[in-house]
């Protein structure tokens, strides 16, 4: 195919689509451009089925590449790119949650999407570029999709909304709203949403949506004339005639137990007997038929069924499967100071949702490196999210944290993120880790609040506690929708959207949407968020009746750390050669010794006594001697001209031979030898710190 090149606005600047077959043998590339930020996406499709799955088979690859920022990285031995940052991985996610639900439900065909971040410029963030060019590269290709749809960062400064702000304006700026979607008509769908925000009120996030909704159209218009002109016909899918009969002998043999079944509170007894319904029946098929289309169609019948008895019954009689209304939130259940010898824990429970989060306070040093694509740099705070397959009663292999353990402790992250105090308030590196004990909902919401809870246990002066909620949404034929809050097992699945929102009494710190249909209405959007508010504030009550504020103190096992500053010349004095004598420091007190270019040391231990053992070693080596002062010096070296004596800890004077006795003395040693300890007086320090030492003066014949 001859190179072409479409072009439109991007915020305030350009961006630039080129489709010239670079990848030719995949179904589709694109390249798209703004600035000088270049990613490639590239869309592929198996030409086999892959059979009954139970899911789709879409996998989304985020490529970081160093060359793009013209760095070479990595540790010393490797110089390659390895296992994708946390970022990337997210990134990643972000375009899955975007595309996935515009792929039929018919689809059984493998689909990857690879994005390879070719080069960045510093100032525009790849990740909207890769979410259009994404749209792009399915739109124009042979694989069965319902786009396209448009993408947009939103944030704001001075009071004003930006779309597609660069690095610095999004440092300013107390929003970080990502949002993708269609068109239905006039109206745009909202289908994904990644928020990040510094406690804002939920009608200003409202607002910045609506900031972006003639953007979204005008992107999906500008995707749809590249359609119109080199877009594939689209690859069809068979579709499968409904087996009438069939479907008579299956709805005869459910009856009502289906329905008796699903609405039951406890999850295990719901899905035993949901699930000894399905052996019956294909019992039942398998004697009658031996055709594996059939058994697989009454399968494919009796998830429909299952659907379709929730989403009635919550749509129509506002019924749900333990019996809950609409709006309402499960029991919820909250301890702390659980575990012994941790800095701080909490357990928050919601329903059977159980997050237990525990809360390491480490040294400044202990600070995360980060070293990728865009970022360099260190983090003090973080949020690690664990799933365990005992949390939903199953078996399968521990290999690490998965995309999606990374991506639940990312948004649980970014959501205390804002809360956290600031490095000169509180020194701290912090590391939350939430152990997922049961999982029947949203327990990425449920890291939030426990976690909240864990800072607050060791003492950590938050701003002020949070939480989060998730809700889903039910839809009818009818038009007819309802938006549930605390969404758990059946109605996440069976459900049409994951709407997830963390903050404070204050405002929203963080969301995060996915949706199985084409997308939501603002309509919608606005209701959920005043849904989602009135669950939050409902968990923060029962959080401050716990725990109303951080703890007074520290915990006893927690690290101690003792501050200090020193001119920054005397840095290297502490340092000493190779490392020296910070090294015997440390190794004689036990403490950690962080130094900051400015001076200031931070020096953290077990307890206070060895960390003031080496505050003192500290001040003893950089402590300024004056002119009057008498020491207790000892003799390092002689030379033909005089002696150097340690008058403290890594500091020397010289006592020149003109200083040793009021007449000339001819021979040094016959005075002095090395390892002498003598009373000496300083005389003199010159302007580089060099001081002059003598054994004769008055203060030394007094003390002789």
């Amino acid at each position: 195919m001859e190179k072409q090149i479409f072009q439109t606005e991007f915020g305030d600047q350009k961006i630039k689509v080129e489709i010239r077959d670079l990848a030719e043998q995949a179904n589709a590339d694109v390249l798209v451009r703004c600035g000088d930020t270049l990613v490639l996406v590239t869309a592929v499709m198996s030409k086999e089925e892959k059979g009954k799955l139970g899911f789709f088979p879409l996998t989304v690859d985020y490529e970081e590449r160093y060359y793009a920022a013209g760095k070479i990285k990595g540790p010393r031995y490797i110089k390659r790119e390895g296992r994708p940052s946390d970022e990337a991985v997210c990134n990643a996610r972000l375009i899955d949650r975007a595309i996935r639900p515009l792929f039929p439900k018919g689809l059984n065909r493998e689909v990857q999407v690879v994005v390879t971040v070719l080069s960045w410029d510093g100032k525009n963030d790849p990740d909207i570029l890769s979410l259009i060019a994404s749209s792009v590269a399915l739109s124009i290709s042979d694989i069965p999709w319902s786009g396209p749809i448009g993408a947009v960062r939103v944030g704001q400064v001075n009071d004003k909304f930006l779309l597609n702000p660069t690095y610095e304006e999004r440092g300013e700026s107390p929003i970080d709203l990502i949002l993708t979607g269609g068109k239905e008509g006039k109206e745009v769908l909202i289908n994904m949403i990644e928020g990040s925000f510094e406690e804002i009120e939920e009608d200003l996030i409202l607002k910045s949506l609506k900031s972006a909704s003639d953007y979204l159209k005008k992107i999906v218009d500008f995707q749809d004339e590249i359609i119109k002109k080199i877009g594939e016909e689209k690859i069809s899918i068979p579709a499968i005639d409904p087996d009438l009969g069939l479907e008579k002998e299956l709805s005869d043999f459910l009856g009502n137990k289906l329905e008796k079944s699903i609405f039951q509170e406890k999850k295990s007894e719901r899905m035993e007997d949901v699930n000894k319904i399905k052996r019956d029946l294909s019992q039942f098929i398998e004697e009658k038929y031996s055709d594996q289309n059939k058994i697989k169609y009454a399968l494919d019948f009796f998830e429909k069924e299952v659907e379709k008895i929730i989403r009635q019954n919550v749509i129509q009689k506002d019924k749900r499967p333990d019996g809950r209304k609409p709006d309402e939130i499960r029991e919820i259940k909250i301890e702390v100071g659980l575990l012994p010898r941790t800095h701080g824990s909490a357990l928050f429970c919601r329903g059977q949702t159980k997050a237990l989060s525990i809360l390491t306070l480490g040294a400044p040093g202990d600070q995360q490196l980060l070293e990728g694509m865009e970022i360099f740099g260190k983090k003090r705070f973080m949020h690690h999210y664990n799933f365990p397959p005992y949390s939903v009663g199953e078996i399968r292999p521990m290999r690490g944290p998965s995309r999606r353990d990374i991506g639940h402790g990312m948004l649980a992250e970014r959501a205390l993120l804002p809360l956290i105090p600031g490095f000169d308030e509180f020194p701290y590196t912090m590391r939350v880790v939430s152990e997922i004990l049961s999982s029947n909902g949203s327990t990425s919401m449920a890291s939030v609040s426990s976690s909240s809870l864990a800072l607050m246990d060791a003492g950590v002066k938050i701003k002020r506690p949070a939480a989060g909620i998730a809700l889903g949404l039910m839809t009818g034929k009818d038009g007819r929708y309802k938006i549930l809050t605390d969404i758990q097992g059946p109605e996440d699945f069976h459900g049409e959207m994951d709407f997830k929102v963390a903050g404070t009494q204050k405002g929203v710190t963080a969301m995060q949407m996915d949706v199985k249909i084409k997308g939501i209405t603002e309509k919608i959007f606005k209701e959920a968020l005043e849904q989602a508010k009135k669950a939050r504030l409902q968990i923060l009550e029962k959080i401050v009746k716990v725990l109303p504020q951080p703890r007074s103190e520290l915990p006893s096992f927690a690290p101690r750390i003792l501050t200090l500053q020193i001119n920054p010349d005397k840095i290297r004095e502490v340092v000493g050669p190779g490392g020296k004598i910070i090294n015997e420091i440390i190794a004689d007190t036990g403490a950690s010794i962080d130094i900051q270019q400015t001076g200031l040391i931070f020096i953290t231990a077990d307890s206070e006594e060895p960390a003031k053992k080496a505050v003192a070693r500290i001040k003893n080596i950089t402590r300024e001697v004056k002119i009057g002062e008498i020491f207790q010096g000892k003799v390092k070296k002689i030379v033909n001209f005089g002696a150097f004596v340690e008058v403290l800890p890594g500091q020397e004077g010289l006592i020149h031979i003109s200083q040793l006795k009021p007449w000339r003395v001819r021979n040094i040693t016959d005075l002095i030898k090395v390892g002498d300890v003598l009373p000496v007086q300083v005389i003199g320090v010159d302007e580089q710190g060099k001081i002059s030492l003598s054994l004769k003066s008055d203060a030394f014949k007094k003390a002789k």
